[in-house]
């Protein structure tokens, strides 16, 4: 399996880049023996092992990546910093900007997306629709390009979340019409592509203040097996 690139490092954090297709923490395997990116920090970075509100199970973690969504992440390297970095996501001070391929010709040339996600009764899968363990949800979106595949529209958009909930931009796009490329969970089988096998949505950007009052942004370019399909 393709292991995570670093793309910088300091002594308060780590940026990487995420393969598609790799766990973020040992929680999410339900106990099979899949390697997570834990498993990989922990063997490089020892020093997180104690690092966060979970350092068990989620050691340096302060945000999160869907398994197949792959881009730039923030892992941070000691206590103090995770105090600081878990403040700014809180206060929504940390922008993210990602690219998602959508099913569909997106009307709008930009929207957003203002509804809270829930959890659907009797499972984990994320909704609109749902009252349940609700919470405020914000998306916004722009059409970066328009594209016809395999005789079918679909549109390239750049996505900022303005809140971080669970699958937020999945469900969100899924809920106005535009299901992500490859999502099976949000977007069934009308989402799939034949030389498309992960769901398309890559972190792109992250950006912030660090701890020593720098303004920081971090990139990752799509990986090939998405720019293939895009041109």
């Amino acid at each position: 399996m393709e292991l995570p690139q670093v793309i910088y490092k300091n002594h308060n954090f780590l940026i990487i880049n995420k393969p598609a297709g790799l766990l973020v923490h040992t929680s999410e395997r339900n106990g099979n023996e899949e390697k997570s990116l834990v498993d990989w920090l922990t063997a490089n970075y020892p020093e997180i092992s104690t690092v966060g509100d979970d350092p068990v199970n989620r050691p340096g973690i302060v945000h999160r990546l869907d398994k197949d969504t792959s881009g730039v992440m923030l892992i941070v390297l000691n206590q103090k910093s995770f105090e600081y970095f878990k403040k700014l996501f809180q206060e929504h001070q940390v922008k993210k900007t990602y690219l998602a391929l959508v099913c569909g010709a997106v009307k709008d040339e930009k929207g957003v997306i203002d509804k809270p996600i829930g959890i659907k009764s009797g499972t984990t899968k994320r909704t609109v629709h749902s009252s349940k363990m609700q919470k405020q949800a914000v998306t916004e979106y722009k059409v970066v390009k328009r594209l016809i595949i395999d005789n079918h529209d679909y549109t390239l958009l750049q996505v900022e979340p303005k809140t971080g909930r669970t699958h937020q931009i999945r469900v969100h796009l899924a809920s106005i019409g535009y299901p992500i490329a490859g999502d099976k969970l949000y977007g069934g089988v009308k989402t799939q592509l034949k030389n498309l096998k992960r769901q398309f949505l890559h972190a792109q950007a992250i950006e912030f203040t660090a701890p020593s009052g720098e303004r920081m942004k971090f990139e990752s370019e799509l990986p090939e097996e998405l720019e293939s399909l895009i041109g």
